[in-house]
This record gives structure tokens, sequence and C-alpha cells, in this order.
């Protein structure tokens, strides 16, 4: 069988930007033949997301993360349905999801890998088992639950920073339904500050690109801010923190502004910063959803449900395309993407 796939052409350097060319399309062959425990998957849909910036270096920066190798064919989200299996784990028809799915239109893979879906628990729309009922919900749900501290009638306001992207437009929308009184997203664009006011429910959003950062949180949050979920780091997250309240938590989920310097995860902050965090008892600890996967089938039931009653609205980036993986991943990068980046490679 002929499948297209993507490699890694090159890598953009510890302190490069990615750019398209660092990935290849090829065309390559499947073995027709199946082994015990292997099934035939066609892939319907593939994720980007920034963490795969630290993939594209040859040292990740991260222990639970494995790097891309040159020419071999790049992983991560994806969901597909089973077209052949001698597994018993999997059978034909099976709709299946992996988190480190091969960007191939069909892959042959090991039974025991892949986690078979219901697609009633997303209503059909498949491409969410990659995005609110997949690992990024789980990472909004988690990251506010497990270093949030919001309770319910506290009074609290919520920052939220990245926050039309994948994971933060969900985590804005759950830190409201746990009690927030006010939730401020911080993006870069006009058009994603209304989506996530009109469309998600945020109290009110920034644009960092065109408002004065600073100056607009202290309009928004008249009480001083209690809940940062940070998602991109550097002087957005400065600015935020400078403003939380005695007691406030960071919830410290993604460095974007980052991932394309050579500096450890997460990055060192500065010494005023790290005064104010000092000073205030601000708690700001690392975030991996890895270490909450034993709470996982609970959690994505609740998303499921939160979703399919309109409570949690999703947005997505659809891609047509398994050549366009590169461009989609580059573009998701610079914030081209409003909610999850999805690349769509066969119906």
């Amino acid at each position: 069988m002929q499948v297209k796939r993507v490699v890694l052409n090159s890598r953009p350097g510890n302190n490069g930007s990615p750019v398209p060319a660092n990935f290849r399309l090829e065309e390559t062959t499947l073995a027709p033949e199946l082994r015990d425990g292997e099934v035939l998957v066609r892939t319907l849909y593939l994720s980007v997301d920034p963490y795969m910036r630290c993939r594209m270096n040859e040292d990740t920066g991260a222990e639970y993360l494995t790097p891309w190798q040159l020419s071999e064919c790049v992983d991560g989200g994806g969901v597909g349905v089973v077209e052949s299996s001698r597994s018993s784990v999997c059978a034909e028809g099976d709709v299946v999801t992996c988190f480190n799915w091969p960007w191939q239109t069909h892959a042959v893979m090991k039974g025991c890998a892949l986690q078979k879906v219901e697609p009633q628990l997303v209503d059909g729309h498949l491409s969410h088992f990659l995005g609110a009922v997949g690992i990024t919900g789980l990472t909004a749900l988690f990251g506010v639950r497990e270093k949030g501290n919001i309770t319910k009638g506290a009074n609290q306001t919520m920052v939220v920073s990245g926050a039309a992207g994948a994971c933060g437009s969900i985590a804005g929308q759950i830190g409201r339904l746990d009690g927030c009184v006010r939730v401020v997203g911080i993006c870069g664009s006009d058009e994603k500050c209304r989506a996530l006011v009109e469309d998600l429910g945020f109290s009110a959003a920034v644009n960092y690109r065109r408002e004065d950062v600073p100056a607009r949180l202290r309009e928004c949050c008249p009480d001083g801010i209690d809940v940062y979920f940070d998602n991109v780091g550097g002087a957005i997250s400065d600015a935020v923190i400078t403003q939380m309240n005695s007691g406030g938590h960071v919830i410290l989920c993604g460095q974007i502004s980052q991932y394309n310097k050579d500096v450890p995860y997460p990055p060192p902050l500065s010494e005023e910063i790290q005064e104010a965090l000092r000073s205030k008892n601000i708690a700001r600890e690392r975030f991996i959803v890895l270490h909450y996967m034993n709470k996982a089938e609970a959690a994505l039931f609740e998303l499921s449900q939160w979703v399919k009653s309109g409570q949690i609205k999703v947005l997505e980036t659809v891609v047509n395309g398994i050549e366009n993986m590169g461009d989609a991943f580059c573009s998701m990068m610079k914030g081209g993407n409003i909610g999850k980046q999805i690349i769509k490679v066969s119906e």
C-alpha cells in the first residue's frame, strides 16, 4: 500500500523559529501483511501543538519528551479508524487514538498502543478527541483543578495567557464553570478577543500586540488576580504576576514565547518577579498532565458532558491535507490558529 508521510527534514536550531521546510513529505510503501497484535489504521485527524517545538531539538529539555529524528516519520496526537486487525484489543471499524500517532495517511501500529474511543462522547466530532475531550482538555482541567485552588463564592479573578489557543480557550471556560467571577484572556488579535468574549464567555480580553497589557489588566481586574493560567511565559507573564494577589496561584502550563530560545524549561525568572512571588507567597509550580492520568477517564467524561451540553464551546482551526502539516505547525507557533489547530487527513 502506498502512503504519504511527513518526516523531519532539518532542525530549526535551538534558537531558531521553525519553518515549513523543516518538514518533508514522502511516499512510502506499507507491508501488506499484519503480524500478530498489529492493526492497520487510516488517519482521520492529526494535531499540532506547541510542545512539539521542543521535539524538533536534539535535546528536548524535558525528560518526558523524546526528540524527533532526522529523516524519520514525525509523530504526535492522532485519531483514526481501524481498517484491519490482528489484535485482540481493536476490531475493524473501531475509532482509536494515541499520543504517538505517525504523521502518515495509513499506518501499521500495535493494537495495545491505541486507545479505543466512543464517537458518541463527542457527538461524532472526532477531532475533539485531540482537543477538548482529549489531552488538551485534560491539561486544562487538571491544571485548573490541581494547581488553581479555585473556590466557589470566593470572588476570584483568573487570567489566561495564550487564551485563544487550544488549551487556554478551554481552561478559561473551566475557570468560569468552577467558580471564578471574572475570567480575562490575553491573546494576539482583535478577532481572537471577540471570540473569547462573544463565543466563550470570557469577561474581557486583552490584545497584547495592540494594547498596554499592564494598564488593561488593571482595568479588567480591579480586585487583582488570584489565578493565572500561564501558556506563554516571558514579558506577558511578568505583567500578570506583578498584579497578582497574595496567596495567588500560577498554573505553569506552557511557555510558548520561550520555545524558540535555548533556555531551560521552565525558563528562569527575573529577580524582581521571583521577589514578587516570594513576598506575596504566590505558588508557581510546573504542571505536567501525564502525572494525573489515573484520573483521566472520569475527567474525559466530565469534559464530554460539558461540550455536549454547550457549557464548553470548542474552537478549532482545521487545515486539509497531510501535505500541509508543516505549514499548519508553523502557523500555530506564530498564533495563526484560533482554538485547536487540527489537520484533517481523510474523511
